[in-house]
């Protein structure tokens, strides 16, 4: 018996064998094409079809990464990505990777001539009002102020009055009773506009005024104001308002750029008055939220010629929104009873040359005493804080004002990295406690002030549309100084120790938050 056994086993192996072989047999089709090759499921295949296409959509934005991105270090960082990780770069770049607004440029060069021809004499009489006229200044001229004036739209004119507004009650109750004395028109732009109790306000006295007759329009930003409802726009229209929001792109083949914004908040009434600042259209900015808390923002009432120059920059931006060139009065108004000198600096991815980011440096090079600067953000591009690193080296008192509580993480945490290496050169950083801290402000020497809406961060200096004013003058400085120094006091310093104890999972944080400053 025991010599039965294996041939009893190999019985059983051949069965087995045969059992084998039939499944495989059977199961032929599925792994094997018609000529028996074997063949990848379904979703290998698809994949394989997404990698290729991903790979060549990289490729072929190669190109407009390495033309149109403004930094040798963006460039670089998208070119590798487009070309390594094209499944995510590739949408990644198209919708937040552009700094230049494709369209705009050309849109602003026929608007521009649009706008010449109303203008017709009426810009070349408003420049022989101009303190200084373009046309005399030569290129020996020393003045720091030149610089300044081939940035803007126009030069710096005097016989303005301005006030600070610093409270968010006192700034709507002063820019409503400025709508409401609109004889001829009104112009309101704004970032964020909220269908709530303070929105309910303004639209109530932009469609008061286009009832009255007065032409009215409100402007807002698509992103920015994402839920304004179609019944708050409907009413307004109704009323007579004329509305649009700024988008970033226009018809059905238009791409979006999401990282483009229209960051600018003013309004302008019949050409002479103006008011540029900080704050929004939202409860919020009257500290009234309670999530939010406490806000304090600073705000410029304007009246003189300089508000013709927000007033041009709003026809550019509501020209791209609507492909209407609006027909407003452009005579110079009468000059005030103030002796400020006023220029207006709009700024955008549509310009030549990165606007802001010069404006800051240029102001920033040319103090002799101090700079000081408020912002809820602080992200500079390298050039702006290589201008601070100099102020600092050069003895000038830098000190930088930041909330306490910031209301971007990410922004946040990439600020300390800056802020460190400012500590080392002796800068004072003050963390604002009294709520949040939204205004934008610079101070430099007794000579200049800024007030707009330009945070020194890098998404104000090179992707959003922006706008600041400039005064000249040893007296409005001191009413700035003695703003920001009780800003100052209802802050606390940071010190260089608090930065490095912080626990290293927040350093990490920083650093990484630090590879996306060139979109924060």
């Amino acid at each position: 018996m025991m010599r039965d056994e294996p041939s009893a086993r190999v019985d059983e192996s051949c069965d087995s064998h045969d059992r084998r072989g039939r499944r495989d047999s059977n199961d032929a089709p599925e792994r094997a094409g018609g000529d028996g090759s074997e063949k990848r499921p379904l979703w290998k295949r698809w994949w394989v079809v997404v990698l290729v296409v991903a790979h060549l959509a990289g490729a072929a934005s190669t190109l407009p990464a390495l033309m149109s991105t403004r930094t040798p270090q963006g460039t670089v960082a998208w070119i590798v990505s487009l070309n390594t990780l094209p499944v995510l770069a590739v949408p990644a770049y198209w919708l937040f990777g552009r700094s230049r607004f494709e369209g705009y440029v050309e849109n602003r060069r026929v608007g521009n001539a649009e706008v010449e021809d109303v203008l017709a004499g009426d810009l070349e009489a408003l420049l022989r009002r101009a303190d200084r006229p373009f046309d005399s200044l030569s290129p020996g001229d020393p003045d720091p102020d030149r610089a300044l004036e081939h940035l803007a739209p126009l030069p710096f004119f005097g016989s303005h009055a301005v006030e600070l507004l610093i409270d968010g009650h006192d700034t709507f109750d002063h820019m409503l009773e400025g709508i409401a004395s609109a004889q001829t028109h009104v112009l309101a732009q704004f970032f964020i506009f909220r269908d709530d109790a303070l929105g309910r306000r303004v639209g109530e006295a932009l469609a008061e005024r286009a009832r009255a007759g007065v032409e009215a329009y409100l402007l807002y930003d698509a992103v920015g104001s994402p839920d304004l409802s179609k019944e708050f726009i409907g009413g307004l229209r109704t009323a007579g308002v004329n509305v649009a929001p700024f988008e970033s792109a226009k018809g059905s083949r238009g791409m979006r750029q999401y990282q483009l914004r229209n960051h600018r908040k003013s309004v302008v009434v019949d050409g002479g008055r103006a008011w540029i600042g900080g704050h929004n259209v939202g409860v919020e900015y009257l500290g009234e939220d309670p999530e939010r808390g406490p806000w304090r923002d600073t705000h410029l009432a304007i009246t003189g010629a300089a508000a013709l120059a927000l007033q041009l920059a709003f026809v550019q931006d509501w020209r791209w929104a609507t492909d209407e060139t609006i027909d407003l009065n452009w005579d110079p108004p009468a000059s005030p009873s103030g002796a400020r000198r006023v220029m207006i600096v709009p700024s955008g991815p549509a310009d030549e040359v990165e606007t802001a980011s010069l404006m800051l440096q240029h102001l920033i090079h040319s103090a002799e005493r101090r700079v000081w600067v408020a912002t809820p953000y602080f992200v500079p591009d390298a050039g702006v804080m290589d201008a601070l690193r100099m102020a600092a080296l050069r003895g000038v008192q830098l000190q930088i004002l930041l909330p306490e509580q910031s209301d971007s993480f990410l922004v946040d945490q990439a600020s300390f990295v800056y802020l460190s290496h400012l500590l080392e050169l002796g800068a004072t950083i003050h963390r604002y406690e009294a709520g949040f801290m939204h205004q934008k402000v610079v101070l430099i020497d007794d000579r200049v002030a800024a007030i707009g809406t330009v945070n020194v961060d890098n998404r104000s200096l090179r992707l959003n549309f922006e706008a600041t004013a400039l005064v000249l003058g040893a007296e409005f400085a001191g009413e700035v100084e003695s703003m920001l120094s009780a800003d100052f006091a209802d802050s606390r310093r940071l010190e260089r120790g608090e930065i490095d104890a912080r626990p290293w999972h927040l350093e990490v944080a920083s650093r990484i938050a630090l590879l996306a400053a060139p979109i924060l």
